[in-house]
This record gives C-alpha cells, sequence and structure tokens, in this order.
C-alpha cells in the first residue's frame, strides 16, 4: 500500500488558547518551550514554515528583514498559523513533519484555524498594546 507521509492533523489550533495565557500574564514567554509557525506572503500564497522559542521576537525579524533567506525572498510576513509547544524538541519535530506535507494539507491546516487568513501577529499587538 501507498504511503503518503504524515496526515495533516485533525483538532484545533493551540494559538487561541496560547493567546489567552499571554494576554493573562503578559508575555509570550509564559508558553516556554517552542513555536511552529507558517507565515505567508498573501493569502494562498507563498508559505514559509518555521520553529522558534520566541515568537514575536521571530517574526518581528522577519518583517525587518532579518529572518530566513527563502522568507524575506518571497515577502513572507504575514503570520497565518502559530502552535505553541512545551518543549522545543516537539516544536522541531512538529516542524519538521510539517515541512514535508503537501502544500494542500498546509493550506488545509491553515484554512481550518484561520479561515480568513488573518495576520495573527496583529491580535499579539493588540494584547501588548
Amino acid at each position: 500500500m501507498l504511503s503518503l507521509g504524515p496526515q495533516p492533523p485533525l483538532g484545533r489550533c493551540l494559538f487561541t488558547k496560547a493567546l489567552r495565557i499571554y494576554a493573562w500574564t503578559g508575555s509570550v514567554d509564559a508558553m516556554r518551550g517552542g513555536w511552529v509557525y507558517i507565515l505567508c506572503n498573501k493569502p494562498h500564497g507563498v508559505l514559509y514554515v518555521g520553529v522558534t522559542a520566541d515568537l514575536v521576537r521571530r517574526i518581528a525579524q522577519h518583517r525587518a528583514g532579518e529572518g530566513a533567506v527563502f522568507a524575506r525572498r518571497h515577502h513572507c510576513t504575514r503570520l497565518v498559523y502559530a502552535e505553541p509547544h512545551e518543549r522545543i524538541e516537539e516544536a522541531i519535530r512538529r516542524e519538521k513533519a510539517i515541512k514535508a506535507w503537501l502544500r494542500l494539507w498546509k493550506l488545509q491546516l491553515i484554512q481550518e484555524h484561520n479561515p480568513e487568513w488573518e495576520d495573527l501577529f496583529e491580535r499579539i499587538q493588540a494584547v501588548e498594546g
């Protein structure tokens, strides 16, 4: 039987829960561990999958043109998906798995959790302000 590799997950994005923790504590650092995130240049456009221990700092780097060469070259600055993990090792494993997915699965993941392709970084900044 042909294996298509890891299948996209079922379930709910943890970003909203993490954002509530952030609002309560005033710090994304309260979500110690790591984050898997997906950036794009426009809805349904070029996708970039990354991992970080500090989501706010990393997205700010991407927006300042200091992020990964691929993201910079393709103007991927819109945060459309973020998934917190308790341990950075878990986040790294998840990032590698998502990078191995078909593009369609990545699009489905974003669509399921962020159907409007809203820039989630704007939510983080609103909570900070």
